[in-house]
């Protein structure tokens, strides 16, 4: 494992450019990484996309969803049911299911409100910035500064540093859903 630094900028001419630098600076180019970082949610991890076996934000659904059902097909066939004369043996299964379709879209929407935090993420660092991302594995503590330096000098945003292995110009055990440890 390395330290590894990392920069993002907007533009593959300025990863070219910045891994050109690099390689002129001294740094070994099989031992720098670039490559483009997809938006949370996007990094294709599981055979049917995203990033997480579950959405964080949905493991409320079946409850919401039921309890809207459960109170809408009551309420649809008590309905239903005062409306017999008008509607016929029918109205109180009519009621029953226009209640229960309606009780779940109510329940979707009094569940928790899109931008909460979940419980015990209060604290938790923003997720990676997405864009073009070049990264440099350092032999040692003195490549760091001169890393920072030139990438800074080239406009690097977000600069970050991590633990890793480059090896082949291919940044191995990097994890897109990681918490980057931005460099100030």
């Amino acid at each position: 494992m390395s330290t590894i630094l990392a920069g993002h900028f907007q533009l593959q001419q300025q990863i070219d450019t910045a891994r050109a630098a690099l390689v002129a600076a001294g740094f070994p180019d099989e031992r720098i990484s670039a490559f483009f970082v997809n938006q949370p949610g996007q990094h294709d991890l599981y055979e049917f996309g995203g990033d997480r076996e579950k959405s964080p934000g949905a493991k409320e659904t079946p409850v919401g969803v039921s309890q809207g059902v459960a109170v809408g097909g009551v309420v649809g066939a008590a309905l239903g049911a005062a409306t017999t004369l008008l509607a016929g043996p029918a109205g109180p299964v009519v009621g029953a299911l226009v209640g229960a379709h309606v009780g779940s879209l109510y329940g979707l929407h009094s569940m928790k409100e899109a931008g909460e935090t979940e419980e015990g993420e209060e604290n938790r660092a923003s997720p990676r910035h997405p864009g073009m991302l070049i990264a440099v594995a350092l032999d040692d503590a003195g490549q760091r500064q001169r890393a920072l330096d030139l990438l800074r000098s080239l406009g690097a945003e977000y600069l970050e540093e991590a633990q890793g292995s480059i090896v082949d110009g291919d940044w191995r055990d990097f994890d897109p859903l990681s918490c980057p440890a931005l460099v100030d």
